[in-house]
């Protein structure tokens, strides 16, 4: 039998072992919070989600307390919105006052409950944390712990997603800080950097090297698409602006991984407009008709490809000087008739044992599957494998 309790006036039917918060935020009452993230375990560490319990003592933390029959809660109570907006004052007491030029402005779980309190930046003359900014020599992640709010997300994300335990806390009261192992840096604490603690840190605390100064979440697109590093099929979001991959965040609703990435899948996309990427085919002249090649240079729809210098150049007056084996960038039409008219002319004077194949798995089953039909149906043969077996 479901528990039936009351929040704000409503009669709210949960099952038991629900806690306060899952069963409002399941009829839609707004509970605010800063340590609690539904992918990981319940702490109570920031105290945002304080809510009025009748017939209890002092407020309660929703995140941690279970509903129980009858139980009346107020989540908008004056002592639990006072309560909040004082919290609220106290972190911004020893927090940066740099919104204009943080990287997740616009994207901050902190900002965004202030502005929802109306809490004014306090002046406070006090000790504050003067932590040196990101003083690991790591190449993925980013540390400023000026920013952080002690809310133990990106500990839990390590030990209960990841299961490496890098990061913890270390010290106390007013020292408690955010250490990697025993206080060392991240590579010698044994980080494998795939990035989820920075994809659930709610502040700037934790970011990504990579994206420093690329752009933040208003001037971005989000692109969801699928990791091309192997078969598994995880889901992300590329953020995109003036028509460059500046960064990858997880997607909670990717439906393989969820949150979850690989260093590959998070900071892998830099290949994307590296210099040295070949983004047109290219074919040795001699395999291209000569008077084609005469054509479509001088029009400029193909070009000479100067492989050892990495750049491509009009052929100019010197057409009839190109050797053999130089390189032409084509179109892929012209590029792949070549491969079709290679592969036809092999197969009828050897047979289709003369092919080998190696299928990836960069590529999606589905494509492993046409690639296997094109082997044994096309081409004629069974010398088939997979890089994944080796």
């Amino acid at each position: 039998m479901p528990i039936v309790l009351t929040i704000n006036g409503q009669k709210v039917a949960a099952e038991e072992g629900t806690t306060i918060l899952e069963a409002a935020r399941d009829v839609g009452i707004h509970i605010p919070t800063l340590c609690h993230h539904p992918d990981l375990s319940n702490v109570g560490a920031c105290r945002m989600c304080v809510v009025s319990v009748e017939k209890q003592r002092g407020l309660q933390t929703a995140c941690t307390t279970p509903v129980s029959e009858g139980m009346v809660v107020d989540t908008q109570s004056e002592d639990a919105r006072a309560t909040r907006k004082f919290l609220l004052e106290m972190l911004l007491s020893d927090h940066p006052n740099d919104c204009m030029t943080c990287e997740v402005n616009g994207d901050c779980l902190l900002q965004d409950l202030v502005y929802d309190y109306d809490v004014a930046w306090p002046e406070y003359n006090g000790l504050r944390h003067t932590y040196p900014i990101d003083p690991d020599p790591n190449p993925f992640i980013f540390i400023d712990r000026n920013k952080c709010v002690l809310c133990s997300r990106c500990i839990r994300a390590c030990q209960e997603m990841q299961n490496r335990d890098v990061w913890s806390f270390a010290y106390r009261g007013f020292e408690t800080k955010l250490v990697a192992g025993a206080d060392q840096f991240l590579l010698d604490a044994n980080c494998e950097s795939c990035g989820q603690c920075v994809a659930y840190c709610p502040v700037g605390a934790l970011y990504d090297k990579m994206s420093l100064k690329t752009g933040r979440a208003p001037s971005v697109s989000k692109i969801r698409t699928t990791c091309s590093y192997c078969g598994v099929g995880c889901n992300f979001d590329l953020n995109v602006r003036d028509n460059r991959i500046v960064r990858v965040t997880s997607a909670p609703d990717a439906p393989v991984n969820g949150m979850a990435l690989c260093v590959k899948g998070r900071y892998g996309y830099d290949y994307v407009h590296h210099p040295d990427r070949v983004t047109q085919p290219l074919v040795r002249a001699k395999w291209l008709d000569a008077k084609q090649i005469r054509q479509r240079v001088a029009d400029g729809t193909w070009m000479v490809a100067n492989v050892a210098e990495k750049r491509v150049q009009p052929a100019g007056n010197g057409i009839d000087s190109i050797v053999p084996d130089t390189f032409i960038q084509t179109d892929w039409n012209a590029a792949l008739d070549v491969v079709s008219h290679k592969f036809a002319e092999v197969k009828k004077s050897m047979g289709g044992d003369a092919f080998a194949l190696l299928a990836s798995a960069k590529c999606t089953n589905e494509e492993n599957y046409l690639f296997n039909k094109f082997t044994r149906q096309v081409l004629g043969t069974n010398s088939i494998d997979h890089c994944a077996r080796l």
